[in-house]
């Protein structure tokens, strides 16, 4: 029989069963928030053929599901699923202005790379950061970042980051787009810019993947100022 799965969020464990399917979202067996721009039903999880299975129900967002190092992630889409292959897996979605972030736990005795392209993670090598684009991500994830507890954490405009940094916000922006062109380069998706693809969105994404992928960590808070600092 397969081993049990357990779902790890904001603290709390839920156990799902062989045989048994759990749904995710505003209105849903584990209820991740009451935010309105949520899904009432965002994700299910199953088995099926002897492996857990996680299937996207959401209406457009895309939702990002990555391995413990963050180095091997997958792009979920409105209507698609794919099998639960890490150790555990971390999954990371937006709603509005507000991130959110789950585990899933278990003995999952199956390899990243399967036998259909289809499931096949995407990978992804990841540049190296300069000391300023590290920075830039760090403040960007603060607030999720000192707020592990809750599970997920709003994020700041451009000109609030821009702010907190002491960075005017032209000098903001150019440092955000180069992250972006570099994260593109790499592979991940949704960073290019350009027409339908909002500024808002854009920068959702961007906090979702350093996230996810632990490009910045809790300790990284102690790159930012305590004020705001003049810097070109």
């Amino acid at each position: 029989m397969l081993p049990a799965l357990r779902i790890e969020y904001c603290g709390e464990w839920h156990e799902l069963r062989a045989g048994e399917v759990l749904t995710i979202g505003r209105v849903a067996d584990l209820v991740i928030d009451d935010n309105p721009e949520l899904d009432p039903l965002l994700l299910e999880i199953f088995d099926e053929n002897g492996m857990w299975w996680i299937a996207s129900t959401a209406a457009t967002r895309t939702i990002q599901v990555s391995d413990p190092s963050g180095r091997v992630s997958r792009e979920l889409a409105p209507g698609t699923r794919a099998p639960l292959v890490f150790h555990p897996a971390h999954v990371v979605f937006a709603a509005g202005p507000t991130t959110y972030e789950f585990a899933l736990h278990g003995d999952l005795h199956y390899s990243a790379a399967a036998t259909s392209a289809e499931l096949r993670p995407d990978r992804v090598e990841l540049p190296r950061l300069t000391a300023a684009q590290r920075l830039l991500l760090v403040v960007l994830c603060e607030r999720a970042l000192r707020r592990p507890s809750r599970g997920h954490g709003d994020f700041p405009t451009s000109a609030e980051a821009a702010a907190r940094l002491g960075w005017s916000l032209t000098a903001f922006n150019r440092k955000l787009d180069n992250v972006c062109d570099r994260l593109d380069r790499a592979g991940v998706a949704g960073l290019r810019g350009g027409r339908g693809n909002l500024a808002t969105r854009r920068r959702v994404r961007l906090i979702e993947f350093a996230l996810a992928a632990r490009l910045v960590t809790h300790e990284d808070l102690g790159l930012l100022p305590e004020r705001a600092i003049t810097h070109g």
